[in-house]
């Protein structure tokens, strides 16, 4: 096999598998709809060749493989030409796993939160001592400058997405990954497009359970009540299958104790898994993050890191270096004393966390939570109370307009007046905004000196955040 073609070529993971590949002496094209920097220089940068937009042409008639990204559907003109001329394809998870993953130690980071930031924090721990693991991240970690890489290290970092795998293949795309070891932060509901209820999360988390091998192991969230019954699953049903549960509460095997936070960063110490290699014996840590939720986090990344052999001081000297993730409580400008926070939170148990996290590092600060409903979960009602509940923790909680509802039928949208009304009703000023315009005016006349305006979105929110620093900036004038 000589030549790959990508599908969706410019997505986070399929640029970092298609520069992989080109390093690796193939040659490798790609089409996306929308190609633009920095993907599309730094592709350009390894020798591939972009087509933008879709047309059956821009398949070369060389090309022995087809990688079909997650976004592809079918109408998709080169989709269409795939089938239609018996091309021989994959999803991008399968071609990872059969020219990268195949012998080495893969470490699998899950769960509906937290899982961008668990896998960069270990990806990171095993950097800074020596590893060069490879890692697949769906973001970008300030350490590391980039969302994914292949090396030939023994060791794999990914975050493993519960998201099915193609229009193909409905399986998890986790299920591809061919775990040594796998982390499950949290199990909630999520992905309303297309799971039904969480139960059937629940069974696609099971299923991740049954391929990790004897000599792995599963390091599972001791406090979430979803993993609880994942975790007796495998103990009743897969007894090959060691599960270790890490939590703040009493029956954790691995305990998170002596919390002490402080705006910059928290501290916390690791007890419990006596008599095994990875066990802990109150040892202190100290993370450069805010909030319960990255204290769990870095516990999590802590113990993979421990069972992949790294010294507890040398987990615990990197952990402090560790520079976060982009779009994860990103301060992105602080003009005329308001300060513009960026943060890809979208679920309402993610809002929340996300909203106590910020009060810990600003607690003097009125917060404005400037939310989008954009996933395929949140432009639904299926969180409707859930969202109002979550926004209601703001001081001013600001929401847009859903601009597609991606032809929900009327039943199943969600309601953001009734979301204000139900938010108004807790004794909070609500707004609903038509668009990212509309919300800058009404922010940027009514924010005080000391104000921090938070933007949630999975998305780019029509460039609100250049907006509002822009406008804040004509304002201090």
């Amino acid at each position: 096999m000589k030549h790959v073609h990508f599908l969706g070529i410019c997505g986070t993971a399929m640029g970092a598998v298609a520069s992989a590949m080109a390093r690796q002496g193939y040659v490798v094209t790609g089409t996306d709809a929308n190609v633009y920097p920095p993907m599309s220089t730094f592709l350009e940068a390894e020798g591939i060749t972009i087509y933008q937009g879709y047309k059956p042409e821009n398949i070369p008639a060389d090309a022995e493989l087809i990688v079909i990204g997650n976004a592809m559907s079918r109408g998709n003109a080169e989709v269409e030409a795939v089938l239609e001329r018996h091309l021989n394809y994959k999803s991008m998870p399968e071609t990872m796993k059969e020219f990268f993953l195949r012998g080495h130690r893969n470490y699998v980071v899950t769960g509906t939160h937290g899982k961008t930031t668990t896998t960069s924090m270990l990806a990171w721990l095993m950097e800074d001592n020596g590893l060069n693991p490879s890692y697949m991240i769906g973001g970008i970690a300030r350490n590391l400058g980039r969302g994914g890489r292949f090396t030939d290290s023994d060791f794999c970092v990914l975050e493993g997405d519960e998201y099915d795998t193609a229009f193909f293949d409905k399986r998890s795309k986790f299920l591809h990954y061919l775990p040594e070891a796998v982390i499950i932060n949290n199990i909630e509901m999520d992905h309303a497009d297309i799971y039904a209820n969480v139960e059937e999360i629940k069974l696609s988390f099971k299923r991740l359970l049954r391929v990790v091998p004897r000599n792995g192991i599963v390091f599972i969230n001791a406090d979430c009540p979803n993993c609880a019954d994942v975790r007796a699953h495998a103990a009743e049903e897969l007894r090959m299958v060691h599960t270790v549960s890490v939590g703040m509460g009493e029956n954790a095997d691995i305990r998170i104790g002596d919390i002490e936070m402080h705006p910059e960063g928290s501290s916390f110490t690791l007890t419990g898994a006596a008599d095994t290699p990875y066990a802990f014996a109150g040892e202190r840590f100290t993370v450069p993050m805010v909030g319960d939720f990255n204290i769990r986090n870095a516990a999590m990344a802590l113990c993979a890191a421990h069972f992949a052999g790294l010294g507890i001081e040398q987990i615990a000297g990197s952990l402090k270096t560790f520079q976060g993730v982009a779009r994860r409580q990103e301060v992105r400008g602080c003009v005329n004393g308001i300060t513009v926070v960026d943060d890809f939170a979208h679920h309402p148990t993610a809002i929340k966390q996300a909203i106590a996290g910020l009060r810990q590092r600003f607690p003097k600060s009125r917060l404005w939570v400037l939310f989008e409903p954009r996933s395929n979960t949140t432009i639904r009602n299926l969180f409707q109370n859930e969202l109002a509940e979550a926004l209601s923790h703001a001081d001013f909680p600001v929401i847009s307009k859903v601009e597609n509802h991606k032809k929900l039928k009327p039943e199943e949208q969600l309601d953001e007046e009734k979301l204000c009304a139900d938010i108004a009703a807790t004794g909070k000023e609500c707004f609903v905004g038509q668009n990212a315009d509309d919300i800058v005016a009404h922010v940027v006349s009514r924010a005080h000196f000391g104000d921090v305006l938070l933007v949630m979105s999975n998305g780019g929110f029509g460039g609100i955040h250049n907006k509002l620093l822009t406008a804040l900036a004509t304002l201090a004038q």
